[in-house]
């Protein structure tokens, strides 16, 4: 191809408003799914109305949710359109409201369900990208664009709280849902451990699988402390037979022969004695009956809740539960014996890119559980003071506002990150093209990082190889590739799974080869 060729090949693909497309795409997608399936997964909003004898329990049913364009409310009440210069020039924050079904009902296990009220409400506003599908200026010619004070080559991708332009970062994480394999060093002595960080609904868990200094393996994950035997947990989830669970590590003799060892070890021999052990782990000093309740609660809620599906029965989670485990056993005996290399945390494969929509998602989540606590503590003033239960007087907007608006004007984010909003840079064109084009690492900027800080191969075509600061950001805060282009998630995983399915691919274990496969 001669240099004329490609001249004209870059100028098409530049002439199409490309550079800031991932966040528009993100965020559309925010709008149009993201937000209607948070509120689904809230679904509810439970009181403590009905607790005491002779009352009837009043609980919040939540429906659909929708956002207009921004509008901007005068000091004697109309509203009107409200275009980005107009929030600049005023420092006003470019958002439109947010409209949510919520129905409020009564009834119980004695009393027929009813709806005492039933109403679409506003629950607050929400800051708009501008140049996004809900933006008052999308579509507008060059000339109308003029004549409202807008910039035409201006590239959006952006948000205006209180007058101030504000982007988010893309923020770069590691795979979730994905077995890491690697090796450590504890007590002078090198371990295999293999990971994965379980993420469902915005809750990330870490699950650790380890093989210590005798062979034998451990599991550790969130709300229990220390580690527990291998052993015990994949009996306490279902597995009871030595043989199934060699049978679900491996057939491999090396592999058998370790798992023989772990089994020889083992504290448990059946289902019921292992959740009694992980009981008075997890509860120590308490009743026997509460032990067992804690036990059962702590392996369906904290240990790999990727797995959890709406509609599956508990068992079979639990039997899915102990086959990942077995899948995590066998990446540490595997790298015990050489016959596999340790994941590279720094291939490109192994990492996830959270853009607006990602982001905006995690807020607006956070602010939904602000906004039903709040509703839930109405609901019970205005029943303790007798008074007629309405949608509209339980339902307090700015609630929602504050939640969605000050992370942004601050960069503070849910999670305790900080800089993921940032002013745009308006030295030049180049400068706001190159920082809504940025991504940013969560390592900390004052450790050496040497291995993440450095140029990868597989960041070829996907990161610009020279452009990052120098200093203590240098390799840590980069910059996407000129002509690279961002894929979004996959919008139902079922659907991928069933033709996974019908593909010939069979098991968990086969999947995240798969995955492994799809990402090199």
């Amino acid at each position: 191809m001669n240099r004329e060729s490609r001249r004209a090949i870059s100028r098409e693909y530049f002439s199409r408003d490309r550079l800031a497309a991932h966040h528009f795409r993100s965020f559309n997608a925010f709008l149009n799914r993201g937000m209607q399936e948070v509120v689904d997964e809230k679904e509810t909003i439970d009181t403590d109305i009905g607790d005491k004898e002779g009352q009837e329990p009043v609980w919040v049913e939540l429906g659909n949710v929708r956002v207009t364009t921004p509008r901007v409310r005068e000091a004697d009440g109309s509203e009107e359109l409200q275009y980005p210069q107009e929030a600049r020039l005023r420092n006003i924050t470019y958002a439109a409201p947010v409209f949510m079904e919520m129905t409020i009902v009564r009834g119980g296990a004695d009393e027929e369900e009813h709806i005492v009220d039933q109403a679409e409400t506003k629950v607050g506003r929400m800051p708009v990208m501008v140049g996004s599908e809900k933006c008052n200026i999308t579509g507008f010619s060059e000339e109308e664009l003029i004549e409202i004070g807008e910039d035409p080559a201006d590239p959006g991708g952006y948000f205006i709280v209180n007058g101030s332009e504000r982007v988010l970062m893309t923020s770069e994480d590691l795979a979730p849902n994905k077995i890491l394999a690697e090796e450590d060093t504890k007590y002078g002595e090198t371990i295999q451990v293999a990971k994965t960080f379980s993420q469902r609904r915005g809750y990330r868990a870490l699950v650790l699988c380890e093989r210590n200094r005798e062979g034998l393996l451990e599991v550790s994950f969130p709300s229990v402390s220390g580690s527990i035997n291998f052993v015990t947990l994949v009996r306490a989830l279902g597995l009871e037979s030595d043989e199934e669970i060699v049978h679900r590590v491996s057939d491999d003799p090396e592999v058998v022969k370790f798992m023989l060892e772990n089994l020889e070890a083992a504290e448990v021999q059946s289902t019921t004695e292992a959740i009694e052990t992980l009981g008075q782990r997890v509860a120590q000093g308490q009743g026997k009956n509460y032990q067992l309740k804690r036990a059962n609660y702590v392996i369906d809620r904290y240990l790999l809740p990727h797995l959890h599906e709406d509609g599956v029965p508990e068992e079979e989670v639990r039997l899915n539960k102990a086959f990942y485990l077995c899948r995590m056993a066998e990446a540490c005996f595997e790298l015990a014996l050489g016959r596999r290399e340790e994941d590279d945390k720094d291939h490109y494969a192994n990492k996830r890119l959270k853009v607006s929509g990602d982001l905006m998602r995690d807020l607006f989540r956070t602010a939904l559980n602000k906004l039903a606590r709040d509703v839930k503590y109405q609901l019970e003033r205005a029943n303790m003071r007798n008074r007629q239960l309405s949608v509209s007087t339980v339902v307090r907007s700015d609630v929602l506002t504050e939640r969605l608006e000050h992370p942004i004007a601050t960069g503070n984010w849910v999670g305790g990150r900080s800089g993921v909003s940032q002013l745009v840079d308006r030295t030049d064109y180049m400068g706001v093209l190159s920082h809504l084009r940025r991504l940013r690492s969560p390592l900390s900027r004052s450790q050496p990082h040497f291995e993440a800080r450095d140029l990868h191969a597989t960041q070829w075509g996907r990161i610009c190889p020279s452009e990052t600061p120098e200093g203590p950001n240098c390799g840590l805060v980069k910059n996407f590739a000129q002509a690279m282009e961002l894929s979004q998630n996959v919008e139902d995983e079922r659907t991928l799974k069933r033709e996974l399915s019908t593909m010939g691919v069979r098991g968990i274990a086969g999947i995240d080869t798969l995955e492994r496969t799809a990402g090199d």
